[in-house]
């Protein structure tokens, strides 16, 4: 395995706990959740990523999503929001997310 290939399993892992968190801060669409993610080119992601995900976490019930009317006359756009259940779902990643993050400070001797 190269470097490139790790980042790609640590991007699958951590990509739907980011995007949870985004949405969580502020509901957003896909384009804008794809636009921010690009700021961190560890977790930079192209649509047939993002949308499939945003989909199953729609299905599992970890967002919602609704159409909002764009200021400029665009087309509206859909956005997404944290569900009750995404936030426990959220608050139970971030647990286990500190958790790894200890470890691993631990192991490196931090």
């Amino acid at each position: 395995m190269n470097i490139d290939d790790w980042k790609s399993q640590i991007k699958r892992g951590t990509l739907e706990f980011c995007i949870l968190l985004m949405i969580q801060r502020q509901p957003s669409y896909g384009y804008e959740i794809i636009s921010t993610l690009e700021k961190y080119p560890i977790l930079s992601a192209k649509e047939n990523t993002i949308y499939p995900l945003l989909r199953r976490l729609l299905k599992e019930e970890y967002i919602s999503s609704y159409w909002q009317e764009s200021a400029e006359g665009l087309p509206p756009r859909k956005y997404y929001a944290v569900t009750d259940k995404g936030r426990e779902y959220i608050t139970a990643m971030s647990e286990e997310w500190d958790n790894l993050l200890n470890a691993i400070c631990e192991i490196k001797g931090e």
